[in-house]
């Protein structure tokens, strides 16, 4: 029902309500995480496999949704496993439950862990008025065509705040390490630039930012006192990012038309070299050469 509402108008599409499990599922449009599959370290390959082949709920991502959960009012409902660990079988047979009626399971340990994050994020100067009850939709599914490619793509703000002349779209991470530097460093390696001009691209194509979109991480570290940092991107790595999705996009396009799904090497007829990482074969030169 919803991949029909998304796939048979060009026009955006809004929705409310729609779960997590479908919205990942669709197939008629993609999203940041498909587009940052698309391009390296992974390859079209690697995305149309994980496309095909869902994974299973992974434990290490319980957390996280917990948090969003306590943070937005919105999301995977929690249960509290009355255990102190999984070794017992009815202990397991109930987190199997869980995760078949799509809730997250937490022992009573992690269930306090997740009301401590809550809180410290509630009680953070920036991050606490970002995210008050009320000032926010959580979780809304936004769907609209890129011009250039034609491609269908989505996006799902955790939230969505439209203030007079101003919206803000805040995303919550729940991570290691909170630090400015172990942040900056996320943002390459999970390819947080490209999600953000993204988010801005479909929030302003759905006409919910007529004024202008700012995007807003939140960063929460996982161990005690549960530090936040909250930080919004810089131009230079958006527009790194916007482009890093142009040609995303224009790779799956192709992918899409002819049914081809290329690896890192793609069709060649002769065996590519390969080099030292450049900053290896700059030090082993002058050291060696």
């Amino acid at each position: 029902m919803t991949a029909v509402a998304a796939e048979t108008t060009v026009e955006p599409v809004i929705l409310d309500g729609l779960s997590a499990e479908d919205y990942h599922a669709d197939r008629t449009s993609i999203s940041s995480t498909g587009l940052r599959k698309i391009l390296a370290p992974s390859c079209p390959a690697q995305f149309r496999y994980d496309q095909d082949h869902p994974q299973p709920p992974k434990r290490e991502f319980d957390l996280g949704n917990a948090v969003h959960a306590a943070v937005l009012g919105e999301g995977h409902d929690i249960v509290e496993i009355k255990a102190g660990d999984y070794k017992t079988a009815a202990a397991r047979a109930d987190k199997l439950a869980a995760y078949e009626a799509g809730k997250v399971p937490l022992l009573p340990k992690e269930k306090a862990q997740v009301d401590a994050m809550a809180e410290a994020i509630r009680q953070h100067p920036i991050a606490g008025p970002l995210f008050a009850p009320g000032s926010g939709i959580a979780e809304r599914s936004i769907y609209w065509t890129d011009a250039e490619t034609g491609i269908r793509c989505r996006v799902r703000p955790d939230w969505l705040k439209q203030l007079p002349g101003l919206t803000l779209c805040v995303d919550l991470k729940t991570c290691r390490d909170a630090s400015p530097d172990a942040v900056s460093k996320a943002i390459r390696d999970h390819g947080y630039h490209q999600q953000d001009p993204l988010y801005i691209d479909g929030i302003e194509a759905a006409g919910l930012g007529p004024d202008g979109v700012r995007f807003v991480f939140v960063f929460q570290q996982k161990t005690a006192p549960y530090l936040v940092t909250v930080r919004e991107l810089n131009q230079q790595s958006r527009d790194i990012g916007r482009a890093k999705n142009q040609r995303a996009l224009r790779i799956y396009a192709d992918c899409m038309a002819t049914d081809t799904w290329p690896d890192w090497t793609g069709p060649v007829t002769e065996i590519p070299q390969i080099s030292l990482p450049t900053w290896a074969a700059i030090n082993e030169a002058e050291e060696y050469l």
